[in-house]
C-alpha cells in the first residue's frame, strides 16, 4: 500500500526570546526530550489523538468478536487512541461502513475481508483518501491484491490441513465440516483444507449461523440420516457446543472438535465433550491490527516485511485446555 504517514509538525515559528528560554530549560534538565523527534521516553512525538475504526462481518451476539474488540481496544487504550468499533455480517453494510468512516476522517482503518470482492471499492476509496487500511482475520489470500498495508490472522487453509491430520491421528473415518456463513472465504478455507489431508470421507454441511436452533436441528437430523459420520467439526466455539447438543440429540456416536474457543469450550474440551479446539487468538488479532496503525501513523513502521503477521494455529486438547482456561474466561482467548 502506497499511503504515507502525515506528517506531525511541531510550529518552527519560535521568537528569539522564548528559543533561548527552552535552550537553557533543556540544558538544565536532563530528562527533557530531545531534538530526534523523542519524547525522552524512547517514543515518537504526536502519538496521541489517532482516531481508528475497526470494521469487521461479525454477527452481534457473537462472543468470538467480543475478544476480537477487547484486544483492539486494550491496544487503543495503550497507544492513546480513540477506537469506534462496528460490524455488520451483511457485506454490502460492511462496506458500508467502511465508508462511513472514510467520510469521518480517521486516521486509519482495520477491517475484515471475509468477502473480498465487496470491500474493493471501499479500500480504494480509503486509500485515495490517504488512510491506511490492515486486515485481519478474514482473507489471508486477498489482503495483498486489495491494497492493504499489513494482515493479521490465521493461515485458514493451513489450519484446516492440520486439522485433517489431527483427524487421521485419531482414526476419524467420515468427517461433516459445518458451514455457518456461506461464502465466507475463511471458513471455506479451513474445510478445503480438511478435506485436502483427511484420508476419510469429508463433506461440508450448510447452515444458516444467525440461528442456533435451526444448527441444531439440521445437525441432529443429518447425523440421524447417516451414522456413519463419526466426527463434527464446527467454525466457531458457539457452534460447537451446539454440535454436542445435536450429537446427543441425534443419539450419535459422533465426536465434536471446532476451530476457535472460548470459556465454555474450553470447558468442553476439559471435559472431553469436544475433542479439540484450534486457536487463531482473536484478541491477539485486534490488539496487532490497532496497534499496527499506530506505529504505522506516528513511526513509518509496517508489521509483516509484506508477509502476513500469522496468530495461528495453535491447538488446545485437553493436555492444554488447564493452561489457557484463565485467559478464556476473562475473555482473551
Amino acid at each position: 500500500m502506497n499511503t504515507r504517514p502525515p506528517s506531525r509538525r511541531t510550529p518552527r515559528h519560535r521568537t528569539a526570546l522564548l528559543t533561548a528560554v527552552i535552550g537553557l530549560l533543556v540544558a538544565g534538565c536532563s530528562s527533557s526530550g530531545t531534538d530526534d523527534g523523542s519524547d525522552g521516553a524512547g517514543g515518537p512525538r504526536g502519538s496521541g489523538g489517532l482516531r481508528v475504526a475497526l470494521v469487521t462481518h461479525g454477527s452481534e451476539g457473537d462472543a468470538f468478536w467480543d475478544r476480537v474488540r477487547k484486544g483492539a481496544e486494550a491496544a487503543a487504550a495503550k497507544d492513546g487512541i480513540e477506537l469506534t468499533y462496528v460490524s455488520d455480517p451483511d457485506a454490502a453494510g460492511q462496506a458500508d461502513l467502511v465508508r462511513e468512516a472514510i467520510r469521518d476522517g480517521v486516521d486509519g482503518i482495520a477491517l475484515t475481508l471475509a468477502k473480498p470482492q465487496a470491500m474493493k471499492g471501499p479500500v480504494n476509496e480509503a486509500r485515495a483518501a490517504d488512510i491506511p487500511v490492515v486486515g485481519l482475520n478474514s482473507g489471508l489470500d486477498a489482503w495483498k491484491e486489495a491494497g492493504l498495508l499489513a494482515f493479521f490472522g490465521q493461515d485458514e487453509s493451513l489450519a484446516g490441513r492440520a486439522v485433517g491430520e489431527k483427524l487421521n491421528d485419531l482414526k476419524a473415518k467420515h468427517t461433516l465440516c459445518l458451514v455457518h456463513e456461506r461464502g465466507n472465504v475463511g471458513v471455506e478455507a479451513r474445510c478445503a483444507g480438511v478435506k485436502k489431508t483427511f484420508r476419510g470421507t469429508t463433506e461440508n454441511l450448510y447452515v444458516d449461523g444467525t440461528d442456533m436452533r435451526a444448527v441444531r436441528g439440521i445437525l441432529a437430523a443429518r447425523l440421524r440420516q447417516d451414522s456413519s459420520i463419526d466426527q463434527v467439526v464446527a467454525n466457531g466455539a458457539d457452534y460447537a457446543l451446539t454440535s454436542v447438543e445435536a450429537v446427543k440429540e441425534a443419539d450419535s456416536d459422533a465426536e465434536v472438535a471446532t476451530f476457535d474457543l472460548n470459556g465454555k469450550l474450553v470447558d468442553a474440551v476439559r471435559g472431553g465433550n469436544v475433542r479439540f479446539a484450534v486457536d487463531q487468538q482473536p484478541y491477539l488479532q485486534g490488539y496487532l491490527a490497532v496497534d499496527a496503525l499506530w506505529l504505522y501513523r506516528i513511526n513509518g513502521n509496517v508489521s509483516g516485511g509484506a508477509a502476513p503477521v500469522l496468530t495461528g494455529p495453535a491447538f488446545v486438547t485437553k493436555a492444554e485446555a488447564d493452561s489457557v482456561a484463565g485467559f478464556a474466561a476473562a475473555g482473551t482467548r
